[in-house]
């Protein structure tokens, strides 16, 4: 159990690394720490979920790369970040700008999820509830008060 409980832990652990191989890394660290800020900011078009700066995805490597290429050559942030906009559109930034094109980015979950209640409501609402059981006559209710009579005398 202790075993597990280990290989969970350094398991859980590893996964925050960052994903940049040391060949990457600028000998400048004000640049390093530049790229560092943008790779967080990037989104991997791979993985979809995890910036750039933390994704395995040779694509994500190859961005890395251009960021860092476009930093030694002297660009500023803003100019990278409008570079790699004009090329990948506004989905490679994790933070897209609220624009009509990358309104279904910032409302589509909430839509999906409104969307879902609305339907569970139909569904629950168009269920019949179960008809009420029919009263007893008298003489089945006589009768089934004597079985339960002689049930209990047992």
């Amino acid at each position: 159990m202790r075993r597990l409980v280990l290989i969970l832990l350094f398991a859980v652990t590893a996964l925050p690394a960052a994903a940049i191989r040391p060949d990457e890394i600028l000998v400048d660290p004000a640049l390093e720490a530049r790229a560092r800020n943008l790779g967080k900011e990037l989104r991997c078009l791979v993985c979809q979920n995890q910036s750039i700066d933390d994704s395995e995805a040779d694509l994500a490597r190859d961005l890395r790369k251009l960021v860092r290429e476009r930093l030694v050559a002297g660009d500023s942030d803003p100019a990278i970040r409008s570079f790699l906009v004009a090329r990948y559109g506004d989905f490679v930034r994790l933070d897209p700008p609220l624009r009509v094109a990358t309104a279904v980015l910032w409302f589509g979950p909430a839509l999906v999820l409104v969307l879902g209640a609305i339907g569970i409501a139909v569904f629950l609402r168009r269920r019949r509830p179960a008809a009420a059981p029919a009263a007893l006559d008298p003489v089945d209710r006589a009768r089934l008060e004597r079985v339960l009579a002689e049930d209990d005398r047992r």
